[in-house]
């Protein structure tokens, strides 16, 4: 695995060695060693898989009571993942870094709590899958803004306007979400 330590230093883009013949491939996706050396002692407790079609934008999401961190990789398709630092205390507070997941390209990305984190589906379809630090808890999830011109992130849209969920269409600006310290 190569481990790529991105704009925001923290989050970490992995590439795995991927063996490949007539019979398809094969490639280890985790090692807890070498995670541990590269992007830090975490426990994962909870697996999660998606599936979304084209122009789908989910996030950005954050816990702050029980913040996750995430590993995530797409299995099928391609997503754009974005991840927020929501650390004031961080130097990069409020700046964003992004990757294109793919199936084909079989990258993953570290995002540790801290950070809102959200993707967006470039493809007809995208299974997405992640490991995250810490359980889901309904009653402690926040969302910014897709949006947010203070973020300025640079969503590659493939539609005019993204499909969202009722709950990320009034998540709140970078001003007004609560933040970790």
């Amino acid at each position: 695995m190569i481990y790529e330590r991105l704009a925001i230093p923290d989050v970490v883009l992995m590439t795995p060695q991927v063996f490949g013949d007539s019979r398809g491939f094969f490639l280890e996706s985790f090692r807890h060693s070498e995670f541990v050396t590269h992007c830090g002692d975490y426990r994962f407790v909870q697996d999660n898989h998606s599936c979304s079609r084209r122009g789908i934008l989910r996030g950005l999401h954050y816990q702050l009571e029980h913040p996750q961190g995430k590993l995530v990789r797409v299995t099928r398709g391609e997503v754009f993942d974005v991840a927020v630092d929501l650390r004031r205390s961080s130097p990069t507070f409020g700046r964003w870094v992004g990757a294109l997941l793919s199936a084909d390209n079989k990258q993953q990305l570290w995002v540790p709590p801290g950070f809102a984190h959200g993707f967006y589906v470039t493809t007809e379809v995208a299974e997405f899958q992640y490991k995250c630090t810490d359980y889901y808890a309904p009653g402690d999830e926040y969302g910014l803004a897709w949006n947010d011109p203070a973020l300025a992130i640079d969503w590659p849209l493939v539609e005019a306007a993204p499909v969202l969920s009722a709950k990320d269409a009034e998540a709140s600006s970078l001003v007004e979400a609560p933040t970790f310290a």
